[in-house]
């Protein structure tokens, strides 16, 4: 964090702030949207703008107990400022009028101690609630830890393009700090954020910027040459981009969602990527014609369900204020039912795989002990069996769990299903 802030880049972190605390859209979209509008805002302006609002929505709960939930956008940063990132009266004075330079004084003296496990841990109460009665109280502590710091910027290599250590070396001679991931064979871990849009090796689709625990998703898929796979809900295709590659684009990759939208971002970055093999599909619903005319034809199938994404907050702390219980209560409904219709596009001996990028158990464990209970024609495949085969070292059992307090990566589940008859 810069300690030298101007009084322009801290209007501009608190109107972006009162942006986002509405919630009726993503913080990434409304950031995005406001470098965009201000395109002649430089890299400090960015990176301090950025920082303020990030920080302020993972310390929100504690940020607010101290100062009081109604105050504006601006006394939240300085008070994010002042408590968390610990600046002082004397570096903030410049900024500030004498009644700011007052209650500054006073939200710096205030004692304050958590009393609640959602403050303690930057969560909402119910959220907490049911963390801890999966993990414990301490483990949870130390997990809200992990996901109150940024996370690290990781690359996939493009398999089709370019070998791994060949993009360390030239990042290295480029005086880029990078090193190799721990668990995926594709994955690059960059030290520092660095801008990379306008990289050759980005322009040419040789690397994609994509979270490590991500692309162990596509190892479990581990689509083979020729086969007809499908990407059951594609979005803005990262996942789509790898099987692709897997699959040296043969075959047939179909990348279904329901939003024609999304489905045209994938486009660009389909044709940077070389493949030829994809062929994206807006589909209505999970119970589409479309997905009806090809059941019982594919070798493989990802189901990267919709869900509420908390395995991804230090990336989007934002998603732990804009979603509610009954919200993730009504995506499980969604998420068994995309399940279930997914499964009838395996053909015998296929895969199937379900995954989340969440810890909730209600929307991992309970999702696929019901599928298997519903569904005999289906057997699971241990995870860490499958990851093996693919000289991965990974054994978090029978079920990937990966979290950024023991592996690095952003929180994900996964479950391997073959269908047996």
């Amino acid at each position: 964090m810069t300690t030298n802030i101007t009084s322009a880049q801290l209007e501009a972190a608190s109107d972006v702030l009162e942006d986002v605390l509405r919630f009726q859209y993503p913080a990434d979209s409304v950031v995005s949207s406001f470098f965009r509008q201000n395109r002649n805002a430089g890299a400090h302006d960015r990176a301090f703008i950025a920082e303020a609002v990030y920080g302020v929505l993972r310390n929100l709960r504690q940020v607010q107990a101290i100062v009081g939930e109604s105050v504006r956008a601006r006394k939240l940063v300085l008070a994010w400022l002042i408590r968390v990132e610990g600046y002082s009266q004397r570096m903030l004075a410049p900024l500030l009028s004498k009644n700011e330079l007052d209650w500054i004084a006073e939200v710096k003296a205030a004692a304050w101690t958590p009393t609640t496990l959602g403050e303690r841990t930057n969560m909402p109460d119910w959220l907490a609630a049911r963390l801890a009665g999966q993990f414990g109280e301490e483990r949870l502590l130390e997990l809200a830890g992990a996901f109150n710091r940024p996370a690290p910027l990781d690359l996939r290599v493009n398999p089709m393009k370019v070998e791994r250590d060949a993009v360390l070396e030239r990042f290295k001679i480029e005086g880029i700090a990078a090193s190799a991931g721990l668990y995926s064979p594709l994955c690059i871990r960059l030290e520092n954020k660095v801008s990379l849009q306008k990289h050759p090796l980005f322009l040419d689709g040789s690397i994609e910027v994509q979270d490590e625990g991500s692309q162990l998703l596509g190892f479990l898929v581990a689509p083979k040459r020729s086969e007809m796979v499908a990407d059951f809900c594609a979005g803005a295709g990262g996942k789509t981009l790898l099987l692709g590659a897997l699959m040296r684009s043969t075959g047939r990759l179909y990348a279904f969602d329901v939003s024609e939208k999304r489905l045209q971002k994938a486009k660009p970055r389909l044709a940077r990527a070389g493949l030829s093999n994809v062929h994206p599909a807006a589909i209505d619903h999970e119970n589409d014609a479309r997905i009806k005319r090809l059941a019982g034809k594919m070798d493989r199938v990802l189901v990267d369900a919709p869900c509420s994404g908390f395995g991804t907050l230090r990336r989007n702390p934002d998603l732990k204020w804009r979603q509610t219980e009954p919200g993730v209560i009504e995506l499980t409904e969604k998420q068994g039912s995309i399940l279930a219709s997914a499964s009838r596009l395996v053909k015998k001996g296929g895969r199937l795989v379900y995954a989340t990028c969440s810890l909730l158990e209600v929307e991992n464990d309970v999702i696929v002990d019901a599928f298997l209970a519903a569904h005999p024609e289906y057997r699971q495949v241990p995870a860490n069996e499958v990851l093996a085969q693919s000289k991965i070292a990974l054994d978090t059992g029978e079920r990937l769990r990966l979290d950024p307090l023991t592996h690095g990566t952003d929180g994900f589940f996964a479950a391997v299903f073959e269908r047996i008859a």
